[in-house]
């Protein structure tokens, strides 16, 4: 089973501001592969505007929720970032933070040997 960590302080607040029942449907999700199950959410792979085995949990409406993770080094799945999406298409702003925490957590992994 693979654990769970938030790339940074900020990814944590993100993922705590979601409302209580998108949390769970995520967190739920995000169990299922720490099982290497699918998540129950829609998902996206979203590795060629992120990073190698990025992976964005959706949840449609109005306000629509994602959370974007990756699971593919070592023994852990890292949080990178959570946010409402309010915009059709993709979102720029979400997108860019994503693929800066990405580089983040390939630092922390070359850190920590944690490959």
């Amino acid at each position: 089973m693979k654990g769970f960590r938030f790339v940074n302080s900020a990814a944590k607040r993100e993922f705590g501001k979601l409302p209580k029942n998108i949390q769970l449907l995520f967190a739920t999700s995000l169990n299922a592969v720490a099982h290497d199950q699918d998540p129950f959410v829609d998902f996206k792979h979203i590795g060629s505007s992120v990073g190698k085995g990025a992976i964005e949990l959706i949840e449609n409406g109005s306000p629509a929720y994602r959370t974007v993770y990756c699971a593919k080094f070592g023994n852990t799945i890292f949080l990178l970032h959570s946010f409402e999406k309010t915009t059709n298409g993709v979102d720029k702003k979400a997108m860019n933070t994503a693929k800066k925490r990405y580089k983040d957590m390939v630092d922390i992994i070359k850190k920590e040997n944690l490959r």
